[in-house]
């Protein structure tokens, strides 16, 4: 698979997390979980930008895609242990696996951006 190719599935696969995380939105509106609420948009925010930003090759797009790994992961862990809705070691693998993955594609955008935009 070629450069442009891989950033262009990370885009589509960032933009299809957008979705996927800004359809929880409407059922936490009438929800008490504002927290939770707060979390969800959040994902979905930094997971538009940072597809945005993978597509235009912006040096931004890195810190977007950070952002939205702790914002996963501070999602889950917040639903573990402050809510006790989801068992602990599953969210702690799934907020370990998060921010690992969105690290290495954060190193993988900014060395393809900075290769290609400069």
């Amino acid at each position: 698979m070629n450069r442009s190719a891989t950033l262009l599935l990370i885009t589509v696969v960032l933009a299809g997390y957008g979705v996927y995380a800004a359809s929880f939105v409407p059922a936490l509106l009438v929800a008490p979980l504002v927290a939770l609420l707060c979390g969800f948009v959040v994902q979905a925010v930094c997971a538009f930008a940072a597809a945005v930003g993978v597509w235009r090759r912006d040096r931004w797009a890195a810190g977007a895609l950070v952002l939205l790994g702790v914002s996963i992961a501070g999602t889950w862990l917040f639903e573990a242990f402050i809510l006790g809705m989801v068992a602990y070691l599953s969210a702690l693998l799934v907020a370990a696996i998060a921010l690992i993955v969105t690290l290495v594609i954060a190193v993988y955008v900014t060395r393809q951006g900075s290769m290609i935009k400069d």
